[in-house]
């Protein structure tokens, strides 16, 4: 086994009790990095440290991540068309704002047996929005809805 030491020191490649015995003599664990170079590579280091600093590279990896927002828009079937602008100008500035939006058409009683009601409100809305957004998932059937997703077209950079 290839050892190296709590320094980064290379210690050669040594037995595995040798390297056990010079961890233990030192107060520290003996970790495996990499079992399937040949010889596996192992460190002789302090576990819950690395373990501490590890979990504190995850969170700061974490707090660069961008969260994603995703606004709901419900709509019904039988909407009328200044009830749809109405939504859609909504839908617009929450996409200027660089935030996601979904568009649901909920079907009551018996428009579940016509749900092309509910694709055809959504192709509208599709139109409307084309200039500002993309649309990230066509119109599908989720158990009573007819749903979409739009996402914010990227501005150009000058």
């Amino acid at each position: 086994m290839r050892c190296v030491g709590n320094d980064g020191a290379q210690l050669g490649v040594i037995q595995t009790r040798r390297a056990v015995e010079l961890a233990y003599e030192q107060g520290l664990e003996l970790v495996l990095i990499s079992p399937d170079a040949n010889p596996p590579v192992a460190k002789i280091m302090d576990f819950g440290k690395f373990k501490y600093e590890q979990e504190k590279r995850a969170k700061e990896a974490k707090k660069k991540q961008k969260q994603v927002e995703v606004k709901e828009i419900k709509l019904t079937a039988k909407i009328a068309q200044n009830d749809i602008n109405y939504k859609v100008k909504h839908a617009i500035e929450f996409l200027e704002d660089g935030k996601h939006v979904k568009f649901r058409v909920f079907l009551k009683g018996r428009e579940m047996a016509n749900p092309s009601v509910g694709f055809t409100v959504l192709e509208s809305v599709a139109q409307m929005v084309d200039e500002y957004a993309l649309i990230e998932k066509e119109a599908f059937i989720d158990g009573r809805f007819v749903s979409m997703h739009v996402i914010p077209k990227k501005e150009k950079k000058k």
